[in-house]
C-alpha cells in the first residue's frame, strides 16, 4: 500500500536522523573539555590520580561507544541520569522544557496574528502603497538580528518606559517581550509566504469562477482562496515551529529565560556531559518528531507527496 510504504519510509528516516544527531552530540560534547578538571579547578593540590578517580566515578574512563549505548539505553527507559553538578537531569529538564515550549507557542501566536492579516492584505492590494510598505517592512525585519531586537525592546519597554519585566519568568507579563521579539522576526518571513501563496491562489481558475458567480470579495478571499493556500502555509508553520524549539537559545540568554537553551549553555560552561547530552538530544528528537508529523500530515492531505 502506498500510504503504508510512505509512513514506513518517513519513520525510518526519522529514526536514522535521530541516531545520527544523538551520536554527533555525544561525540561533540566531549570536545568541550574534561569535567574532572572543571570540578577541581579551585584546588591547587589535585594530582593526576585524583583526576583518574573522578573520571572513574563519573564513568568517563569507559570507551566512547559504551558511554553512548549506555546513554541511549537510559534515555529509552526514561532515565536521563545525574548531572555532574545539579542533581537529576530529568528534574532539570522537566522545569526547563515547559518554559521553552511556552515561549515557542507564544512566539508563533504573535507571528500568525501579524503575518496572516498582513499577507492577505498585501496580496489583495498587490502593487499598492500598503503592499509596498509591508514588503519593505518584512525585508527590514529579516535584516534584524533577533538578539539586537530583543535588547532594543528591553531598552524601550523595561528601561525607558518601565512597563514590562526585562528578564526572568515571574508572571505572564514576562513572556511578552521575548515572544514579541521572536514573533516579529518570524513575521518577516511568514508575511512574504502568505502573500505569495495568496497571490498564486487568487489568480487560479476556481477563484475566477467564484467571482463570476457574484460571490462577495470577502467570501472569495477567506472561504476559497485562504482555505486552499492554507495547506502550504500550515506546513511551513509546522516546520518552522519545530526549528523554533531548538533555536531559542540566544533569546533565552538575552531575557534570562529559564528554558532548554539557557540550560544547555550552562551545561556547556560547566562541561556537564549528562545534562548537555540530554538537553540537546531531547531538543533534536522533538524537532525530528515535529518535522515527521508535518511531513506525514502533508502526505495524507496531498497524495502527490506520497507518489513523489
Amino acid at each position: 500500500m502506498p500510504i503504508l510504504r510512505f509512513l514506513i519510509q518517513r519513520l525510518l528516516q526519522a529514526v536514522l536522523v535521530t541516531i545520527a544527531v544523538t551520536l554527533f552530540v555525544a561525540f561533540a560534547i566531549r570536545l568541550t573539555g574534561d569535567p574532572a578538571i572543571m570540578m577541581t579547578a579551585q584546588s591547587s593540590s589535585v594530582t593526576e590520580a585524583d583526576l583518574d578517580r573522578i573520571r572513574e566515578a563519573l564513568g568517563l574512563n569507559q570507551s566512547f561507544i559504551k558511554q553512548y549505548f549506555d546513554f541511549v539505553r537510559n534515555i529509552l527507559s526514561g532515565d536521563l541520569g545525574e548531572s555532574f553538578f545539579r542533581g537529576s537531569v530529568r528534574d532539570l529538564i522537566a522545569l526547563a522544557l515547559p518554559s521553552t515550549l511556552l515561549l515557542a507557542v507564544a512566539s508563533m501566536v504573535v507571528s500568525i496574528a501579524l503575518s496572516i492579516p498582513l499577507g492577505i492584505y498585501a496580496a489583495v492590494h498587490k502593487g499598492g502603497a500598503a503592499d509596498q510598505i509591508i514588503r519593505v517592512l518584512s525585508l527590514v525585519g529579516l535584516s534584524f538580528p533577533n538578539f539586537w531586537l530583543g535588547i532594543m525592546l528591553v531598552l524601550m519597554f523595561s528601561i525607558t518606559f518601565p512597563i514590562l519585566p526585562a528578564s526572568g519568568f515571574s508572571s505572564w507579563q514576562s513572556i511578552l517581550l521575548p515572544a514579541t521579539t521572536i514573533g516579529i522576526i518570524l513575521t518577516a518571513t511568514n508575511v512574504r509566504l502568505v502573500r505569495t501563496q495568496m497571490l498564486e491562489t487568487l489568480s487560479s481558475q476556481y477563484v475566477m469562477v467564484a467571482r463570476a458567480k457574484g460571490l462577495s470579495e470577502k467570501t472569495v478571499i477567506y472561504k476559497h482562496a485562504l482555505r486552499n493556500a492554507a495547506i502550504s502555509i500550515v506546513t511551513f508553520l509546522g516546520l518552522q515551529f519545530g526549528n523554533l524549539i531548538g533555536g531559542l537559545v540566544i533569546i533565552e540568554l538575552v531575557f534570562n529565560w529559564p528554558g532548554m537553551g539557557t540550560l544547555s549553555i550552562e551545561a556547556i560552561a560547566q562541561r556537564d556531559y549528562p545534562l548537555l547530552q540530554a538537553t540537546v538530544s531531547i531538543l533534536a528528537i522533538m524537532i525530528v518528531a515535529v518535522n515527521l508529523a508535518v511531513d506525514l500530515v502533508y502526505g495524507l492531505i496531498d497524495p502527490r507527496i506520497r507518489v513523489a
